[in-house]
């Protein structure tokens, strides 16, 4: 009986020293997921990030689920690759022009086994890049190096962001956004486009001023008209009785002041009245 017990206790601890050796559990840490591979072949269901425990004969490749920054750029301490990689295209003119991007990306958690089994861990150098650069430079030829320099930036930003997302649609990776970096011209190229938009400042200031005067012109014209209906509505009201009235209130008030002492008035209230100041010979 004691043989049986203990080839039994024997039996056990080989298997739990064979489990431990084949290390069944696995530890997906946080922005990852684990693909599982069994003898060269990939289940399509993903480990998320915590304690799993499967079967020991499994492979788990960990791959990378978090945001991730990809950046191509003429400055040489700057990028995924070392040097000038900033993507050159051309504009609707056929100017050769140089754009520094920078790319928001990540992979899809789902779709991880598919892209491990179609493309490998390696899928930013044979997806993100290629997807990038093609999509920059479809739509920078729709465009004139000035709207691409200046005036339309933000639009073909855009527009580059939706043409990525087109390009990465069924294969397992997000697009979340472009940012573009740096536009590079041709040094006379962009002297004649600086120039030009400060022409254009220019002209839109003279406008401004313009619209100013105009609006000053206008004004001062309606003053003029107010002023004039004015005098117009006051030369109607001056009748020869109000004429007589006033007169009389200004003889009062020329009575009441205390510098005047005699006033002479004539008889019709017509002719201007004669005053003589206080302390006057005569």
């Amino acid at each position: 009986m004691w043989r049986i017990r203990a080839a039994t206790v024997f039996v056990v601890v080989i298997i739990i020293i064979v489990l431990l050796f084949l290390n069944p559990i696995v530890i997906i840490p946080p922005g990852f997921v684990g693909v599982k591979v069994l003898f060269g072949k990939v289940s399509p269901k993903v480990l998320h990030n915590g304690l799993h425990i499967i079967n020991p004969l499994y492979k788990v490749v960990k791959m990378d689920t978090r945001l991730q920054a990809y950046t191509m750029s003429a400055a040489a301490a700057e990028g995924e690759i070392k040097g000038d990689d900033a993507i050159e295209a051309l504009t609707s003119e056929g100017l050769k022009i140089k754009l520094d991007i920078t790319a928001w990306y990540r992979l899809i958690p789902e779709d991880a086994p598919k892209v491990y089994e179609k493309i490998g861990k390696d899928y930013v150098s044979k997806i993100v890049r290629p997807l990038l650069r093609t999509a920059i430079r479809d739509i920078a030829v729709k465009h004139t190096a000035e709207d691409i320099y200046s005036s339309k930036r933000d639009v073909i930003v855009d527009e580059i962001h939706k043409h990525s997302v087109e390009l990465a649609k069924g294969k397992g990776i997000e697009i979340d956004k472009i940012l573009l970096r740096n536009v590079k011209l041709p040094k006379e190229i962009e002297d004649a486009i600086n120039a030009k938009i400060a022409a254009d400042q220019e002209a839109q200031r003279m406008q401004f001023v313009l619209e100013r005067e105009k609006r000053e012109k206008q004004r001062k014209i309606i003053e003029a008209e107010g002023i004039r209906e004015a005098n117009r509505i006051i030369a109607q009201s001056l009748t020869a009785n109000y004429i007589r009235w006033y007169r009389i209130e200004v003889l009062k008030q020329l009575i009441n002041s205390p510098n005047n002492t005699v006033i002479l008035l004539p008889e019709d209230l017509r002719s201007i009245p004669v005053m003589i100041p206080s302390g006057s010979s005569r």
